[in-house]
């Protein structure tokens, strides 16, 4: 358990560290009024406290993601932790952050405007599109999930519970912000510090042991290929696009940038160490991957959630472990059809103060989202995946674009950028969700595609250092 708590430290300390360094970098001007000022409504534009924000910005992004993605992504062994502590410091936070904070400085623009004022129209109306698809992926499965588990909770049919929580995020999109989720994602906030601490606290006093131990030999199994499979499985508690649709929601909600370092950086540290918890209590109380692998063919994660609550918390506490683990996913999955709502309604310049356009984008939103659950979980899953690290890689070449217009260092979101440009070329090349081609062969597709996107990224260099000085005064008027 050293080891963990060492990742848990890690992760701490990059925030107070490397998060200063972003948040310098960036440049935030304390003084500038935010569009929670300038621009509320009532709906969507409404100032909310710096605690409240973060609550809500933890509970938006973490999914089923820090859950479900570590315990499949414990079959790697430790090096799923490493994954989740570089990711989270150097790529996730970092695109949380620039998402948020580059939102808030365009009036609380969605991604896609965001991404098309650095990349141009092209990327702008792509990101439209794909924005939308992700986000109608995250809201099934963040359906079908918690739906799962309150059936093995309860014995009813897991049907009656996706139409129950398809009711609830219906009236969390078309309320106003402060009306559901202003007020209950607190609330919720204390359930999920119980099942993360909890669950910690009885596998450090029963004794279980991480296994296997971190050594060079043991950094993965070596049956199980670590490129580029890893860096998809966990993708929410390291690095996930997702993330980038949610940051606006509360970009619109925040009333001074001094805040968006604890909110958007630290969001994303936080669920870092829950992703942290679920990768080591699929290592450790199965005693490696084998055991780990056949409880997942039994069940899948859901079934792995339920025994390892209510083994280590016993019957009271595991459902209360249970319950925190549901309503990750719910507190996700109705902010993700929220976004789509509000993706949409830029596209359309649609207001939406009154509830009759609200109700215009969102049935048939629901209807789609509805057929798609119909379709089989690990197949939705898995484009789920490589559809969420795609837009992180857009959303980071956005990001250092924005830096290299006004000559600051770019190399914070370059770096990760060009790393997740090879992770999922490689990846769409190589599974048989894309082309199926083999490891190696696939490996150069999307390394070389990195490259060259890198090159491509540098080819802007000139026209960006020459319009640097007029952004930055920009900025300052």
């Amino acid at each position: 358990m050293a080891l963990f708590f060492l990742c848990v430290a890690l992760l701490i300390a990059g925030y107070f560290t490397y998060g200063v360094l972003v948040e310098r970098i960036f440049g935030i001007q304390p003084h500038r009024p935010t569009p929670a000022v300038r621009l509320a409504d009532g709906v969507d534009y409404i100032e909310m406290s710096p605690t409240k924000l973060f609550l809500v910005q933890l509970l938006n992004i973490a999914g089923l993601g820090p859950i479900f993605g570590p315990i499949l992504g414990a079959l790697y062994g430790p090096s799923a932790l490493l994954w989740i502590v570089l990711g989270s410091i150097f790529a996730g936070a970092v695109h949380d952050y620039f998402s948020g904070m580059l939102s808030l400085r365009y009036d609380g623009k969605s991604v896609p405007d965001v991404v098309g004022q650095e990349l141009g129209p092209v990327f702008k109306q792509f990101m439209r599109l794909f924005s939308i698809v992700l986000l109608l992926l995250v809201g099934v499965v963040f359906v079908l999930g918690p739906a799962k588990l309150l059936g093995n909770l309860s014995g009813l049919a897991v049907s009656l519970w996706v139409a129950l929580i398809f009711s609830y995020y219906f009236l969390a999109t078309i309320l106003p912000i402060d009306k559901i989720i202003g007020r209950i994602y607190p609330l919720f906030g204390a359930v999920l510090l119980f099942m993360a601490f909890g669950l910690t606290a009885a596998l450090w006093f029963k004794g279980y042991p991480i296994y296997p131990e971190l050594t060079l030999a043991n950094l993965h199994p070596k049956e199980l290929p670590l490129w580029p499979l890893m860096f998809i499985t966990i993708a929410c508690g390291a690095l996930s696009g997702f993330h980038a649709t949610q940051s606006p929601l509360m970009a619109r909600c925040m009333g001074n940038e001094r805040y968006g370092r604890p909110v958007f950086y630290g969001a994303m540290i936080g669920e870092g160490i829950v992703a942290l918890i679920w990768a080591t209590l699929g290592m450790s109380f199965y005693n490696g991957s084998s055991a780990l692998n056949a409880a997942l063919a039994s069940g899948g994660p859901a079934t792995v959630v339920n025994e390892i609550s209510t083994t280590l918390l016993g019957p009271f506490g595991g459902l209360l472990a249970i319950i925190g683990v549901i309503i990750l996913p719910i507190t996700s999955g109705d902010t993700a059809f929220r976004s789509a709502r509000l993706i949409i309604a830029d596209f359309c310049r649609l207001p939406q103060q009154a509830i009759r356009p609200r109700l215009l984008l969102s049935v048939p939103l629901f209807a789609v989202g509805f057929a798609i659950s119909l379709g089989k979980f690990d197949i939705i899953w898995r484009y789920f995946g490589w559809a969420n690290q795609t837009l992180a890689t857009i959303v980071l070449w956005a990001s250092a674009a924005w830096l290299l217009k006004r000559a600051r260092c770019h190399w914070i979101a370059t770096v990760p950028a060009t790393f997740m440009t090879a992770v999922t070329t490689s990846y769409l090349a190589y599974d048989q969700i894309g082309f199926g081609l083999s490891l190696p062969l696939a490996s150069g597709i999307g390394i070389t595609i990195a490259i060259g996107s890198l090159l491509l990224f540098f080819n802007r260099i000139g026209q960006a250092n020459s319009r640097s000085t007029d952004l930055e005064a920009e900025e300052i008027a």
